[in-house]
């Protein structure tokens, strides 16, 4: 973390987390809302979505080492990657990210936002939601899906120095596996909770959905806004104590 800039961090983090966003957010809203071309896509879509949104993030975000999640920052401030003075940064910039990229699904689906019926769905497309609201369950939900995201980056063993600069093994397709591990959490743990996986994923387009002027939007379900929170910043500290003595076996 020598001679890092932290102006272009923090942008750095910010352009990476606003692409996620716009991306994820945005193939949910053309999943879920009325009349889009991509109505009842599913949930593999979904899934399949939110892994190109990675890919984008993280190809966006080079210079920072492309964190675009506080709780992966977590876990490399935990292993020593990064100092506690980046991680603030890059969490303020993800946040701020969060934010203004779910902002921007919602203008590229006014007309449809406008034309959903149900707040439910509306919601969706900016934050996750329990398919069975239990806040211990699905606190242990967030916490195993964060655990693999964060475990399995440890053990890339081509993925790259993730100090600033130093590019993976596979130069621009480092974003790969990154993002087809995100598919894979989806389609094998997403079930339970949505998979947040990523607190500045979950609150800052709870924060968007709250101050937008959406018609008809309903409640932003602050009740369960901790859950994607605390779980994946848990999950990730997990991995991140545990894996150095668990890959050393492998």
């Amino acid at each position: 973390m020598t001679d890092v800039n932290l102006g272009l961090y923090f942008l750095s983090e910010f352009v990476g987390t606003a692409m996620l966003l716009l991306l994820g957010c945005g193939v949910v809203a053309n999943v879920a809302l009325a009349k889009t071309k991509g109505f009842a896509g599913g949930f593999l879509m979904v899934n399949w979505g939110w892994g190109l949104a990675v890919f984008a993030g993280v190809l966006a975000s080079a210079y920072s080492g492309a964190i675009i999640n506080p709780a992966v920052g977590l876990g490399l401030l935990i292993a020593g990657k990064i100092t506690f003075v980046a991680f603030l940064v890059a969490t303020a910039a993800e946040l701020l990210g969060a934010i203004v990229g779910a902002v921007l699904v919602w203008l590229a689906y006014k007309q449809h936002f406008d034309d959903e019926p149900e707040p439910a769905n509306k919601l969706g497309v900016f934050s996750t939601g329990p398919a069975i609201r239990s806040y211990g369950w699905n606190l242990v939900t967030e916490i195993i899906g964060t655990f693999v995201l964060m475990f399995v980056i440890f053990a890339f063993a081509d993925y790259g120095d993730i100090q600033v600069g130093t590019p993976g093994g596979l130069g621009p397709l480092t974003a790969l596996p990154v993002a087809l591990l995100v598919v894979g959490i989806g389609a094998s743990l997403g079930g339970p909770t949505g998979y947040a996986i990523n607190p500045a994923r979950d609150l800052g387009p709870r924060i968007a959905h709250a101050i937008l002027p959406i018609k008809g939007k309903g409640s932003s379900d602050w009740s369960y806004s901790w859950v994607p929170v605390v779980g994946p910043f848990i999950g990730a500290a997990i991995a991140a104590l545990l894996a150095p003595a668990l890959l050393s076996l492998a």
